[in-house]
């Protein structure tokens, strides 16, 4: 029984205004702006060729990315030095906490990206920026640490940047030239779609977690697609929250929370869901064409509790009694995990 009264699950994420700039735009989700998002907050950006988002690192949150489409470089400091990559579509970095980074369009087209933060409070001011922090230090200080000359200390910029308008890295620059081998595995790269997705009647799910890429030790990620008129069966997640960015197509969620508290909303691509942990949920893809998502959870592992699994974990007998069904009919119930479960017409 669907009720109104639990609040809304979906957030509109990309008909929200955007912070535009020097060839940049970001949309931003924290539990300000989506409360039920408690345990994760998520952003999408865009960055024209050369346009950087600007050196920075955040003070309450790791960060997970994704590229929808375009290319770009990413540069990183972390305990052990400094690295480069690059990433085009269907690739994913890190950055735990704390570690400072900056994202530049590489060209030749404009680069979509979903960032997604392992704290769901996370908003800009847990953001320090480089232009910012030596805005607020004496020009005589930042000369000295940086040997510049006293007139050019007095000219970097006033406030904080966020987007910089820049040059196209030239295609020289080895580290900045996509690599040969989608294969490729650097510390904070992991191109997920380039891998085999697990494949099964009805859709195909892309997954990375800290066993195939041990940085992302507090996020795991899927890419998840369904076919017309299949859905990703009822579920929960025992040790995870669940954050969805709508990709392509449309869909139904449902958020069931237990004693008779549950809601489904309608879907489509640019919005947003949230799922707490432990509360059991279904996706069905309810457009004419392929539905796909990109799914985050805040635990670097990935765990699923599917209907299908649980009822066939379980004697006939038993199931009858509990769902009120003759043997026979409780004796046909699935004896193994569907994961996605085909319309009816499609069996």
């Amino acid at each position: 029984m669907i009720n109104p009264t639990l609040p809304s699950f979906r957030y509109r994420l990309e008909q929200q205004p955007p912070h535009t700039s020097c060839g940049g735009l970001v949309r931003g989700a924290s539990v300000r702006q989506f409360p039920v998002s408690q345990g994760i907050a998520g952003a999408s950006m865009c960055l024209q060729p050369g346009c950087l988002r600007e050196l920075h690192w955040h003070t309450t949150a790791a960060e997970l990315g994704y590229v929808v489409s375009g290319s770009c470089r990413t540069t990183v400091l972390s305990p052990d030095g400094a690295a480069t990559d690059t990433f085009g579509p269907g690739d994913i970095w890190y950055f735990p906490r704390g570690w400072g980074h900056a994202i530049q369009g590489t060209g030749p087209s404009e680069c979509h990206f979903i960032l997604m933060f392992d704290n769901g409070a996370f908003a800009e001011d847990h953001t320090l920026s480089i232009s910012d922090w030596l805005s607020h230090t004496s020009p005589a200080v930042v000369s000295q640490n940086l040997g510049l000359g006293m007139e050019w200390a007095a000219k970097l910029p006033k406030g904080e940047t966020y987007f910089a308008e820049g040059a196209v890295p030239h295609a020289s620059f080895a580290r900045a030239t996509p690599w040969a081998k989608p294969t490729h595995l650097t510390t904070h790269r992991y191109p997920l779609g380039a891998r085999q997705p697990r494949r099964v009647p009805g859709g195909a799910q892309w997954t990375a977690t800290a066993d195939e890429f041990p940085i992302s030790t507090t996020m795991s990620v899927s890419v998840l697609e369904i076919e017309p008129g299949a859905m990703r069966e009822l579920h929960w997640h025992p040790h995870a929250d669940e954050w969805q960015y709508y990709l392509e197509g449309a869909a139904e969620m449902a958020v069931y929370w237990g004693i008779g508290h549950a809601v489904a909303e309608q879907f489509v691509a640019g919005d947003i869901g949230y799922v707490p942990m432990g509360a059991g949920h279904y996706i069905r893809n309810t457009g004419s064409g392929i539905l796909r998502l990109l799914i985050g959870f805040n635990n670097g592992h990935y765990h699923s509790h599917d209907l299908s699994a649980w009822v066939a974990s379980n004697p006939p007998d038993l199931l009858a009694a509990n769902l009120s069904l003759p043997r026979t009919v409780a004796e046909a119930l699935p004896k193994e995990t569907l994961f996605i479960a085909r319309s009816p017409d499609a069996r």
